[in-house]
């Protein structure tokens, strides 16, 4: 799949300050990368993103993947005709992780006029994969 974005390679930077007073600010979310079809996402695994037995909770895992995940939509719609919403997600939780940095990588499954489908893999700072994730996106006109 070629570049996806509806008009320029996204702003690294822009997309972190559009975070703020959300829950992406509260999980210290933080976009690091964008490729010709792929948004990366970091967010440290601490007393934020915890379980009860000091594990990375499985929905932080799933914060972080419909982050990246409809952000990276967001991306690719005409913003002033469209808007896209989270229609399903699902997650795989694969490896637990009581520390650290996790990194999520969306890259683009399907395209559509109505719907995006996103593949979603979360990983630890070893690559070791944490979570496999797929959401959808609903785009509807404005």
């Amino acid at each position: 799949m070629g570049a996806i974005w509806n008009q320029k390679k996204p702003d690294i930077e822009e997309l972190n300050l559009q975070s703020k007073n959300s829950m992406a600010e509260f999980l210290e979310i933080k976009f690091t990368e964008a490729g010709t079809n792929y948004l990366r996402a970091s967010m440290p695994v601490n007393h934020k993103t915890h379980q009860p037995k000091g594990l990375l909770h499985g929905g932080a895992s799933a914060a972080l993947a419909e982050t990246v995940g409809s952000v990276a939509s967001s991306l690719c719609i005409d913003p002033e005709k469209q808007i896209c919403v989270g229609m399903e997600i699902n997650c795989n939780h694969l490896g637990g992780i009581k520390h650290g940095i996790v990194t999520a990588t969306a890259e683009a499954l399907h395209m559509g006029k109505r719907t995006h489908v996103w593949d979603i893999k979360i990983r630890d700072e070893n690559d070791k994969l944490i979570c496999v994730s797929r959401l959808t996106v609903a785009v509807f006109k404005k």
